[in-house]
Order: C-alpha cells, then structure tokens, then sequence
C-alpha cells in the first residue's frame, strides 16, 4: 500500500522504516498535521497514517475518501480526533495500535511523580549553579501513601504494580470494573468521590470521551486531599486547566506532572524556543514551581517505537490481505 504518514519526527521515520525492512509498503513522510488545511496531501496514497494531534473530521474524511483513501492506520491509542461515525458512514476503515508499550507510558508516570515529590527538578538546576542548600527541597515518602489511578486498563494496572512496588496503597476507579485484574493486580476498585478523598497522589489513565472530560474539574478538585499530586499521562482533556491553576494557586493541589495538556496541539512535538508562547494557560501553568510538564513524550521508547510501527505496519498488511481487523475502532 501507499500509506502518507503525518506528523512525523526522525524517530517516527526511524521506526516505520525499520518495520517495513521487507519493502512491504511505500510510505512517504509530512511534517504537516492531518487536518482539512492539508488533506490534499493524501491524493493518491491508499492510507493515511496520522498521530494524536491529527483532525480528521468528517470534511476531512469525506475527501480523503475522494482522493481514494481506503483505511486510516492511527499510530497511537486514543482516536478521539477522529469522527468514527462518519468514517463507517464513507466506509474507511479505522485502524489503532491499541496497546504499544504501556510500561513506558506507566515509567514515565512515575518519573514525573518522584521528580516531583523529591524536587530533583530544582536540585538539578541550583546544583548546576553551586548552590549545594537543601532549603526548600522537602519531600515525601512514597511509601505508605495511597495511589489513586483513574483508569485500570493496561497502563492504568502497569501504574499500579509500580506503585504498588513503592508501598503505596493502590486503589482505582473504572467504570468497567474487572474483579480478576483487581485480585492480580492487587488494588480494590471504589467510587470516583472515594478516589478523589483518599488518594495523596491521582494518577489518570482513562481514554478521553464525552464522560471523561474534564473529569477533574473545580468540584472535583475540591474534594481531594489538600495537597494532592496529580498526574496525566493520558490525554489532556481529562483535567480542567483552568480549574487546576485555581487549585495550584490555594494550595488545594501540591503539585502536577503532565506529559498531555487539553490545548497542546500546534505546541507539542514542536520547537517554539524562538517565538513568544501564545498560549497565557499553559504559560501560566508552567510558572509555578511544583509543576512538571513534558511534551506528550510518555510513549517515547526505543520498545514503544518500534511496537508502535509494527503494529501500524501490520494493520495495513492485513487490511489489505483482507484478513480480520482485529484493531479496527468502530462504533458498536
């Protein structure tokens, strides 16, 4: 197949070459985002493959399907930029890597949350600087606190094992509750209000949907533990941004990690050292001192890569060997 890649960085290049050694499929690479501005891009290719920040709305879809586009293989998890709705109604198939590398995911949770909470961060850069002072510098113990994950899926249940490994309790809310991976695991599933009271450290893991945004919002925030730790490592829209400043701000919340922010498409993945940041949120977010931000680099291992292209690689084989879809997204 001729398959147009968008979005792409060396390391995406890098790993979708690797997969396709054997020459099984031609593919040709766009820096440019999949979105109704560059959709034209896609004449004459049978698949488009594009990444999260990609829009693929039903316009989009609808000329894709013109330009004779047969199935769009997403390189990621989340399809929440794409209509599948309309998709099924122009018959493109939708295809999705469904479960990459969740430790990597899961680790870099976790290398948030010990930054965060032994302020490695700040001591890397005064160190840097000669100054050897531990003032300000106070941490907690992991151990003996209670880990909420939002979200017990397979990076919610690698979250949970790992702090689990630290001494944390570990319990989760999910609206589908599963009681074998619970007894596995080793976590007990409550009711959101109950996370959100007990929990010293929230760590999100669920797919962004109708129900789930903003599913930290101002009310939810309120009733945490004063102090709190959060993390997202999932998709930005779960946290209300503006309520998570206004939070930061009382000392509701004692400090967040993001790897994902609800406005980071055209700011993520992208170098914008040399030009003001438009956005007054995420600078703002950025100003306070107990909060951690990355650039959606969770997935961002050499295993992940290459799991990643394998899999995308290999829906596009079956998709046109005309074998089952097991990772198609559909509707119902």
């Amino acid at each position: 197949m001729r398959i147009a890649v968008f979005d792409t960085h060396p390391y995406d290049e890098q790993a979708l070459n690797a997969a396709n050694i054997n020459g099984a499929h031609t593919l040709e690479f766009f820096e440019e985002r999949l979105y109704d501005k560059t959709v034209e891009l896609a004449h004459g290719f049978d698949a488009v493959c594009p990444f999260v920040n990609c829009r693929l709305t039903d316009p989009v879809l609808h000329r894709l399907q013109q330009l004779g586009v047969k199935i769009v293989l997403l390189r990621a998890a989340g399809f929440n930029g794409i209509d599948i709705v309309a998709a099924e109604r122009l018959g493109i198939c939708v295809a999705r890597v469904p479960a990459y590398s969740p430790d990597a995911v899961a680790e870099h949770c976790f290398a948030l949350l010990l930054t965060l909470v032994r302020k490695t961060h700040r001591a890397y850069n005064r160190v840097r600087e000669q100054n050897f002072s531990l003032d300000g510098l106070e941490g907690f113990n992991l151990h003996g606190k209670t880990f909420g994950a939002l979200g017990a899926g397979r990076i919610g249940q690698c979250a949970m094992r790992i702090a689990k490994g630290f001494g944390c309790k570990v319990i989760a809310y999910d609206p589908y509750e599963n009681a074998q991976i619970a007894q596995d695991v080793g976590f007990e599933y409550v009711p959101l209000e109950r996370l959100l009271e007990e929990s010293d450290v929230i760590s999100l893991h669920l797919p962004l949907t109708e129900q789930s945004h903003h599913i930290i919002d101002a009310a939810a925030l309120a009733r945490t533990r004063r102090g709190v730790t959060i993390i997202n490592t999932s998709r930005g829209g779960l946290v209300d941004s503006q309520a998570l400043i206004d939070a930061l701000k009382t000392g509701q919340v004692g400090g967040v990690g993001l790897d994902v922010y609800e406005m980071e498409e055209g700011v993520f993945f992208h170098d914008l050292s040399d030009r003001p940041l438009q956005d007054d949120t995420l600078a703002r977010l950025m100003i306070f001192p107990n909060v951690l931000i990355t650039s959606h680099q969770g997935f961002l291992t050499r295993e992940a890569l290459h799991a990643i292209a394998t899999t995308t690689l290999g829906n596009a084989s079956a998709f046109e060997r005309g074998e089952p879809m097991l990772n198609q997204v559909k509707t119902s």
